[in-house]
């Protein structure tokens, strides 16, 4: 029986070598951020019952501001086993790898609670009329390159990555913890509607448009279509729902300001998430879209920048969270070549200010993401992004943001959650996601935004994927 088990694997672990093969060719083709010396393209120590031990560490543990005394920690599989003041003795342990970090920053991998890894890099055209096959290996080099910049975890909000996300748990190719939303929910004309005008009117019982078909958007317009698309959301691995709740500023046929379907057809699919133990999130900028949100049972809000203050004081009460991007009109705004969308933009940016002032004044429940889209340069500012958190947030709270805080939202998904245990911090018991920085990120958040130069050693699940200190 055991050998007829082995010998039935063969075709998937020849298939699994070839992947291996075509995506290490992709991911050769010049990407800076693959390139980082001591970058080894997969992984060398795969976790399994492997060992490692990083010696004379100052830890930030996701948490408190202040680092920590000099400390071992010990890594046994994807989990942290033990942190120890006093050096740990690993002598009757065979085939420990050591890490001698003499001092340096020990920190949990960061994580983006707004970030779509179809979408991210690739040019809005490109994504409407390239083969999908073809999209799919620009994700995934993509992936790889995301993982590279310390993220070791992703919410994906909105585009086809159950694939993706079975590549990378599988090793096949390497890249973040991803949680997936699959195809984001939109009513006709609303934030998701992509559609061609050829595709539209949407005739009953007619096919599904590109932007459905590639699992990118599901058009519903009723409570029970909602509810469908929402199901066939987590049939296919969804860890979270994703709605259009409220205009946006990509999309060209709904002014930012639309409310978006009613309070029936989002409980539709806060119900279906419920149902199967997890929630629903939702874009949405304005008070009402928010307000017709939380009625309707949602449990996170996406963006928001257009609040007001009695409604931030609602989500603050309720214990909503509020997944908050640092959107400014600086070096790093989406280049735009809609004009309607450069001038919702420009509204975007007005409100940043206040709904992050909002969010410190009543002590939300906020998250860090990026929502970067379309461009590969703004890719690449992943970590730029967080650094610009300093505006509002002293360093130290930035990067709890991006970690245990995130780590707890990412928890959010219950029952389903695809990578059962701790994220975000540095404590026993904990899954093994850590950075070792070559300065203090609490002192110097700006270290985040070189990650090339400045995180030496980057673990995932117990597994190190990158290790560029000096010999």
């Amino acid at each position: 029986m055991v050998r007829k088990l082995k010998l039935a694997r063969w075709p998937s672990l020849v298939l699994a070598a070839l992947l291996v093969g075509l995506c290490r060719a992709v991911l050769g083709q010049g990407d800076a951020d693959l390139e980082a010396p001591g970058l080894a393209p997969f992984p060398a120590t795969l976790a399994g019952g492997a060992v490692t031990l990083f010696q004379s560490v100052r830890i930030f543990d996701g948490k408190n501001g202040a680092l920590s005394a000099p400390s071992d920690v010990l890594i046994r599989g994807n989990i942290i086993e033990r942190i120890s003041t006093s050096p740990i003795t690993v002598d009757a342990m065979p085939n420990v790898r050591i890490i001698a970090a003499n001092g340096r920053v020990l920190m949990p991998g960061l994580i983006d609670a707004h970030w779509h890894a179809f979408m991210a890099a690739t040019p809005e055209m490109l994504l409407m009329t390239a083969d999908p096959s073809y999209l799919q290996l620009l994700a995934a080099r993509q992936a790889a390159a995301t993982l590279m910049r310390g993220f070791t975890t992703v919410r994906d909000l909105g585009g086809p990555v159950f694939g993706l996300k079975r590549a990378i748990d599988e090793g096949v190719v390497i890249g973040p913890r991803i949680y997936p939303s699959g195809a984001f929910i939109s009513q006709t004309s609303g934030h998701g509607d992509f559609r061609f005008p050829f595709e539209v009117p949407r005739m009953l019982g007619g096919s599904l448009s590109h932007s459905e078909v590639v699992g990118v958007a599901a058009i519903a317009d009723s409570p029970d279509e909602v509810r469908l698309r929402a199901r066939e959301q987590l049939r296919q691995g969804a860890s979270q729902i994703k709605l259009m709740a409220g205009g946006g500023v990509a999309s060209p046929y709904n002014p930012i300001e639309s409310t978006q379907y009613t309070e029936a057809e989002i409980r539709a699919a806060v119900e279906a998430a419920d149902n199967w133990g997890t929630y629903v999130t939702v874009h949405a900028y304005t008070p009402r879209a928010i307000r017709q949100a939380l009625a309707a049972g949602v449990k996170c809000i996406e963006h928001g920048h257009l609040i007001d203050e009695a409604t931030a004081k609602v989500l603050a009460d309720e214990g909503i969270w509020w997944s908050l991007q640092p959107f400014l009109d600086d070096e790093d705004a989406p280049p735009l070549v809609n004009p309607v969308s450069r001038m919702k933009m420009q509204q975007v940016f007005a409100g940043t200010d206040n709904a992050y002032r909002l969010a410190k004044k009543y002590k939300n429940k906020t998250a860090f993401g990026t929502d970067i889209l379309f461009d590969a340069r703004l890719a690449s500012r992943q970590g730029a992004m967080l650094a610009k958190m300093v505006r509002w947030y002293a360093p130290g709270e930035a990067l709890r943001m991006a970690t245990a805080d995130n780590g707890e939202l990412m928890a959010f998904s219950g029952s389903i959650n695809p990578y059962p245990g701790k994220l975000g911090v540095v404590e026993e018991g904990a899954l093994a996601d850590l950075l070792l920085v070559d300065g203090n990120p609490l002192e110097n958040i700006k270290l985040v935004e070189d990650p090339d130069r400045n995180f030496l050693v980057i673990m995932k699940d117990g597994t190190i994927y990158k290790n560029a200190l000096p010999k």
